[in-house]
């Protein structure tokens, strides 16, 4: 071996190192996964339903509560869609309240894409939550305004809470899932009537 001094201890030493690495990183993944399963038991615990990893190493999904009730075959098909067209307009109009950040709009115009294109993306932005706003309202309307139908709809396809966790108690899960399911019925029949 030219160049190379042959010294067993410090191959020794360096060995060793290269073992008490391994076991660092292995202690650390084995906290890693610890931790992960407690945080999946505890909010699994609050009523949160995930989606177990496909393969050793990769995540843990979060479901939503439509997604929930539609793989336990509580709600149809038809429900799952008009929940869902309920939750995006329900989180497109929530953000219409929020506060946007201004660092990109420059006065006056200047910019890469000519004078006022950011403002028009702003307002494009600003009319979408609107039309949102509007459209949430007419399937508030369908729902006759009926504040426990709309709030079984904001926490389960709104907020896309388990009905575990949209409420207190589980005598309180059977009953949200019932008026979930009028108002998803009467919600799927809006689309029936516009065909």
């Amino acid at each position: 071996m030219r160049g190379q001094i042959f010294d067993p201890a410090a191959r020794t030493r360096a060995r060793l190192r290269t073992l008490e690495s391994r076991a660092k990183d292995r202690a650390e993944a084995e906290a890693v996964a610890v931790g992960v399963a407690e945080t999946v038991g505890l909010a699994g615990a609050r009523g949160a339903a995930f989606e177990g990893p496909a393969s050793p190493g990769r995540p843990y999904r979060r479901q939503a509560g439509l997604d929930w009730l539609a793989r336990k075959g509580r709600i149809t098909d038809a429900q799952k869609r008009a929940g869902e067209r309920y939750g995006a307009l329900y989180r497109r109009a929530a953000r219409e309240g929020a506060i946007r950040s201004t660092l990109d709009v420059r006065p006056g115009g200047g910019g890469p894409a000519g004078p006022g294109a950011r403002e028009e993306v702003l307002l494009m932005a600003a009319e979408g939550s609107a039309q949102a706003t509007a459209r949430l309202a007419a399937m508030r309307a369908r729902l006759w305004d009926q504040a426990d139908l709309v709030s079984a709809c904001d926490l389960v396809c709104g907020r896309e809470l388990t009905p575990r966790e949209a409420v207190a108690s589980e005598r309180e899960v059977g009953r949200i899932e019932a008026l979930l399911g009028v108002a998803l019925d009467v919600l799927a029949g809006e689309g029936r009537d516009r065909s």
